[in-house]
């Protein structure tokens, strides 16, 4: 980690499309290869961010921060500012909770089958090792500096959240860091939903006047969402009409909070919202998802040339995601990516999964294979983006 006298200036330059320095360096661990692949190599080297902090009750405003000094004899003493603190709420209505039905596995039982006696016969089992283990040494690279990915669309239902929530998750899995989510789509965003959360306390916009820089993980970790893996989650909202999070707001709380995660996932709002332009700005890499649809297509591919008249990186350091929310999509998958290739950024399919088109939380053990290889591989090159950010 880097001089923590300097880190607020580091962080700020780079709100503001400043430096970052590289994520290479001596000490890199090994790879630890995902579910079902066999571990190769040494044990993975210490980790170099605390482990995995037990989040304690904010219940104080000033939680972690010095004591205010005194003031002068026969002076009247300042008075602290008052803090609201939030109650909790649940993220899903137990009224509606009630509804949902047994998730489903993302293959048909058929299919899972025919892959189980393919890779007894064949040898695509050692290509899927050796591309699990290449996908693994990626994620685990170390950083100096925490690394920030923004999620976007430029309309909605176009599986942001998802592929966010798929990102965080994957990131958490393999890295030994701490790993933390950050909503800031606050109109009733449903990332707390895919990750799974129960009840929501505090907010991006509440913590923004709340976490100092000189707090630590452990007392930081007081205002969040614990997940699994190492992960953590910062709301948007609790699910209410009407907040907001403007973007003085947003800058404050990431300046305090990514100097503590060795990687950030943001799920902005859809483009081109205010709060989600400074975020794509800020980021040392880019997703921008759209549904696998013939005016999806035609959309991404006008902010695509639009973008071309940017800085190189930015275009550079982006990656298009086609969302399949349907088993038979409308358009040919090859001739749109190679469409949307030729303005010079990468593409991605995220075929059509059973488990995540019925909605509600992500759990990775029911994802169809096709959907677990897809978020590895697109993990893996998004990070690989953010490391070039210099």
């Amino acid at each position: 980690m880097p001089n923590r006298d300097n880190w607020q200036g580091d962080v700020l330059r780079d709100l503001r499309g400043g430096a970052q320095p590289s994520a290479q360096g001596p000490g890199a661990q090994q790879p630890v290869p995902g579910p079902g692949v066999p571990a190769q190599g040494p044990d993975p080297a210490p980790q170099r961010f605390p482990p995995q902090a037990v989040p304690q009750q904010a219940g104080a405003a000033t939680h972690g921060n010095p004591a205010p000094q005194a003031a002068p004899q026969g002076l009247p003493q300042p008075s602290a500012p008052a803090v609201r603190t939030p109650d909790s709420r649940p993220v899903v209505d137990a009224k509606l909770a009630g509804a949902a039905r047994k998730p489903r596995h993302g293959e048909t039982f058929a299919t899972r089958t025919v892959r189980a006696i393919r890779r007894t016969v064949s040898s695509s089992a050692a290509r899927e090792v050796a591309e699990a283990t290449r996908a693994a040494e990626l994620l685990q690279q170390p950083v100096t500096t925490g690394r920030q990915i923004a999620v976007t669309s430029i309309r909605g239902g176009a599986g942001k959240s998802t592929v966010a929530a798929l990102l965080g998750t994957t990131y958490a899995h393999y890295r030994q860091d701490p790993v933390l989510l950050v909503e800031a789509d606050p109109a009733l965003g449903s990332l707390p939903i895919r990750l799974g959360a129960e009840t929501l306390r505090w907010t991006a916009g509440d913590v923004a006047d709340i976490i100092q820089p000189q707090m630590s993980l452990l007392d930081i970790t007081g205002y969040l969402v614990q997940l699994r893996d190492n992960a953590w989650l910062l709301p948007g909202s609790q699910g209410q009409i009407g907040a907001m999070l403007d973007t003085r707001s947003y800058e404050r709380a990431m300046v305090a909070l990514r100097r503590h995660f060795g990687v950030t996932v943001v799920d902005c709002e859809t483009l081109p919202a205010e709060v989600a332009r400074v975020a794509l700005t800020a980021s040392q890499a880019r997703v921008l998802t759209t549904p696998a649809t013939l005016d999806g297509v035609a959309s991404t591919h006008a902010v695509l040339q639009w973008m071309q008249g940017l800085p190189p990186h930015v275009i550079a350091g982006t990656v298009v995601v086609l969302t399949e929310q349907a088993p038979r999509p409308g358009i040919d998958l090859v001739e749109a990516a190679r469409l949307l290739q030729a303005t010079g950024t990468s593409v991605h399919v995220l075929p059509y999964d059973r488990h995540l088109a019925a909605g509600g939380p992500i759990r990775t053990e029911l994802l169809a294979h096709s959907t677990r290889q897809t978020a590895a591989r697109l993990a893996a090159e998004v990070f690989q983006f953010s490391q070039k950010r210099r």
